[in-house]
């Protein structure tokens, strides 16, 4: 008898319920042994004064204590030990019935509480009772059996049709069984009260485009390694042009390098998209910055330009400002000066930037001095160019001879062409004087022969060393080339007598080494002003390209 008085005392000192709320009293951990049997299994008892408890609680004899269905801990936060979140509370397993007490009539008296202990009117629940006055209230039991014996079936021991640690799991989701913790889910008359345990049931996970993010900051925050890695690997599977600031965005985030770099990449080869995706304008400003530092975007300058206008335009309004040119660059800060205008051609900047209000009277005549004088000045602006381009550079030669003495009067040289498949045109090449190392002045350009619209430019120099090599004229950013579409390579030199080719093919092949791929170029005559540049003879002897 006072190995069960002992027992009954060191439950009310260490409950199953405080323990799971992390309530350590300056205690060491202890085991309720009288009543709980291994994972909430509650042995049966042939006492006539005990009854079985399916939580681990004690409960004493007929007119002893009375305690409600598990110790109450209110709220679960960090304050109390707790490691749930404020929308979580640990809460008396719903299994666990209340205690039940028989007064002397026989009457069966109840203290349930779904949150708090309630002691019994009959009785004192302080756990400072001493031995001697629990022994007592059991030797004061009525003798009769009727009125003393509450028999109860032992809780149904659910392991024993499990045979794996696994199955267990499987069994304890989503199941009151052994719950120390619930989630209050909706609002209202909708809340719902679900049953959870703290810790993983398995090593499975099913995760949606709904769910992911929110997945992978729990897993980032309760370090959960694997968790993390699905959550990773699924963004990955499903990274698309449309959703790749907004991956971006959380890569950085959640301090994810791997994801944020294919993030870069996939909005590198797909710059256009992922700028007009509805995403785009959400970014934060350091994101913003990130992508508009990057020398590999596929894309003009004046897009780049107007996308950025969008971003500020929405930025502002998260800030609560009126979308004025003041305001948006404002917002943009410096990523403002990431925008280099001057690669784009003096109308693009004309017709967009140089009218926006957001560049300064002194930086717009900046730039159109930059555009139309040579030297060109100094300007505020990157003038490095993007390259978006991958793989080998490749180039072909029209021309089988080299002769001498092709003059300039201001005339541009211009030749047809058009292309079996898609290519990106970097640039051409220029013969350079005969008289001996010279500097030459130059504009190139490729013009889209059906609207006669210009798609790349390039207000340039470049310097010869006299001998008949052909010499590198670069545009400021790829041009891309369709396959079976005309357009017009032009060259407009400023400068002394140059070499020139003779004996032109009209049909010249490139072969890739490494893959077999074949680029072939069709070249025909460029009627209108023209220096006289032809399919046999003329300038522009080269074409330098990307597949």
């Amino acid at each position: 008898m006072r190995c069960c008085v002992c027992l009954y005392q060191q439950s009310l000192q260490c409950s199953p319920s405080k323990m799971a709320a992390g309530e350590s009293n300056n205690r060491s951990s202890c085991l309720n042994l009288s009543n709980s049997g291994p994972l909430g299994n509650a042995p049966p008892s042939n006492s006539a004064h005990s009854s079985p408890a399916s939580n681990g609680g004690a409960v004493a004899a007929a007119g002893g204590m009375n305690r409600s269905a598990g110790n109450a801990n209110p709220r679960s936060g960090p304050e109390n030990g707790g490691g749930a979140e404020s929308a979580v509370r640990s809460t008396p397993s719903a299994h666990n019935p209340p205690r039940q007490s028989i007064g002397p009539s026989g009457a069966t008296s109840g203290a349930a509480s779904n949150m708090t202990a309630t002691p019994s009117s009959s009785s004192s629940s302080s756990s400072s009772a001493s031995t001697a006055s629990s022994s007592a209230a059991v030797a004061s039991l009525p003798s009769s059996p009727a009125s003393v014996l509450v028999y109860r079936e032992p809780v149904y021991n659910w392991q024993a049709t499990k045979s794996t640690v696994k199955e267990r799991f499987a069994f304890l989701f989503n199941n009151e069984v052994l719950s120390d913790v619930h989630f209050l889910v909706g609002k209202g008359m909708g809340v719902q009260r679900i049953p959870a345990h703290r810790f993983l049931y398995s090593d499975e996970v099913q995760i949606g485009p709904e769910t992911v993010m929110t997945t992978l900051y729990t897993a980032k925050k309760y370090a959960v390694p694997a968790l993390e890695a699905h959550c990773v690997e699924f963004l990955k599977k499903n990274l698309r042009a449309d959703n790749a600031f907004m991956l971006l965005t959380q890569a950085r985030l959640f301090d994810e390098p791997q994801l944020a770099s294919l993030c870069l990449e996939n909005i590198d080869k797909n710059t256009a998209d992922a700028l007009a995706a509805e995403g785009f304008t959400d970014v934060d400003l350091d994101t913003l910055m990130a992508v508009l530092e990057r020398d590999t975007l596929g894309v003009r300058e004046v897009r780049l330009f107007g996308a950025a206008v969008r971003w500020a335009d929405a930025e502002a309004q998260r800030q609560q400002l009126q979308p004025t040119s003041e305001n948006k660059r404002r917002v943009l800060g410096k990523a403002l000066s990431l925008i280099r205008f001057p690669l784009m051609t003096i109308e693009e900047f004309a017709a967009g930037p140089a009218q926006s209000g957001i560049l300064t009277d002194r930086e717009v005549v900046s730039l159109f001095l930059h555009f139309t004088v040579n030297p060109k000045p100094h300007v505020e602006f990157i003038d490095r160019p993007r390259c978006c381009l991958r793989g080998k550079e490749c180039s072909i030669t029209r021309f089988s001879q080299v002769e001498s003495r092709w003059g300039y009067s201001g005339t541009s040289d211009r030749i047809r062409f058009s292309v079996n498949r898609r290519i990106f045109v970097v640039g051409f090449g220029l013969y350079g004087s005969i008289h001996g190392p010279t500097d030459y002045q130059v504009n190139i350009q490729i013009i889209h022969t059906d609207s006669n619209t210009v798609l790349g430019q390039n207000d340039t120099g470049f310097s010869c060393d006299g001998t008949a090599s052909t010499f590198r004229v670069m545009f400021k950013e790829p041009v891309e080339i369709l396959p079976s579409v005309n357009y017009i390579a032009c060259a407009t030199l400023k400068g002394p007598d140059s070499h020139y080719g003779t004996k032109g093919m009209r049909k010249v092949t490139h072969e890739a080494p490494a893959t077999g791929t074949k680029t072939c170029f069709t070249f025909c005559y460029a009627a209108g002003n023209n220096n006289g540049t032809s399919v046999e003879d003329g300038q522009i002897p080269e074409v330098i390209f990307y597949t």
